[in-house]
């Protein structure tokens, strides 16, 4: 899909704030209100769009402990691939999990109150999954940038 100079604008002010009336993104982007609404329609409709969510501020629900962990299997067949997924994707603290090329397969993201949980959350959650050779983790000491808009 293309993306004229009004789309791109469109999108990254719903990336910005995606709350914004049709009425406001009218006004910032020079156009009628059902033009707007016709934009915006295309994009979901094409899959630019996937979702509308809110962004939870993780000090204020006491998750502010961030932690990175590579996760090596103990083989890369099929199963012990497909079985890893299916249960991380179960686990709560994980907010992100990509299988990745380098020394390690998986890489997760986990969000939790403090290190006492990250320990509970190793011991009692996530070295439960069979099939995992080692792990390796990483505390986030300070986010220096944190955003969830694309440039486009």
């Amino acid at each position: 899909m293309t993306f004229d100079a009004i789309d791109k604008k469109l999108l990254e002010l719903l990336q910005t704030d995606s709350k914004q009336t049709n009425k406001e993104l009218s006004n910032k982007l020079s156009l009628s209100i059902t033009a707007v609404y016709e934009r915006i329609k295309k994009l979901e409709n094409n899959g630019v769009i996937d979702k509308y969510v809110a962004l939870i501020n993780k000090e204020k629900i006491d998750k502010a402990f961030v932690a990175f962990c590579h996760i090596k299997l103990v083989q890369h067949t099929q199963e012990f691939v497909t079985k890893f997924e299916r249960e991380v994707v179960k686990i709560n603290e994980v907010l992100e999990c990509y299988h990745i090329s380098g020394d390690y397969d998986y890489l997760l993201k986990v969000h939790v109150s403090d290190m006492e949980a990250f320990r509970d959350f190793m011991v009692k959650k996530l070295t439960t999954i069979s099939h995992i050779g080692s792990t390796h983790s990483m505390f986030v000491i300070n986010e220096v940038k944190r955003t969830t808009a694309i440039s486009i």
